[in-house]
């Protein structure tokens, strides 16, 4: 019996002496991630106008990867790649408009993030406002409802039923 316990222990010991070098092995990972990731990031060209007018459209653009972030704030391949595709526009002589239209062709609308009114997008433009419209119809009925609705007297003998079961207090004089 003490064999096998001994044997259970060294097991055991074994199995945490491999977790912790897991786990350090994992630490160290995490750790270089930033130094991996910025190999890829796309590099400013120098030219401060440039780079401005990179950062404008960049701003200007979702992140198709990310969803929730333009391309300026993502660090994802997929903005990366964005941005260096605009820098080399610009470098090339395109103006801001050939730039988003060319975008928009390649990926859609969506990649906007203020798509233009139009018949495809009207929902995603009128929807909240619509919703809105119908919450305050929805509240404005029920307030109508509950005003019109008065509170009507008990008769005797609802009263008396009443009193029956709340059982009567002390000092009441009904």
């Amino acid at each position: 019996m003490a064999d096998r316990i001994g044997k259970c222990l060294a097991g055991a010991q074994r199995l945490a002496l491999a977790l912790r070098s897991c786990f350090v092995v994992l630490l160290m990972l995490i750790g270089l991630q930033p130094a991996i990731g910025a190999e890829g990031m796309a590099q400013p060209v120098g030219d401060p106008v440039v780079e401005a007018r990179v950062n404008k459209l960049a701003e200007d653009l979702r992140c198709l990867t990310c969803m929730g972030q333009s391309i300026a704030d993502s660090q994802s391949s997929f903005s990366t790649d964005m941005k260096r595709e605009i820098r080399s526009m610009i470098v090339a002589g395109k103006n801001d408009k050939e730039i988003m239209d060319f975008m928009v062709q390649r990926y859609g609308d969506f990649v906007l993030y203020r798509p233009p009114v139009k018949s495809t997008t009207w929902v995603l433009w009128g929807g909240p406002f619509l919703l809105l419209i119908i919450s305050l119809a929805f509240l404005g009925t029920k307030l109508r409802k509950r005003g019109a609705q008065a509170a009507t007297q008990l008769t005797e003998n609802e009263h008396q039923q009443a009193v029956a079961l709340l059982g009567k207090r002390e000092g009441d004089q009904s």
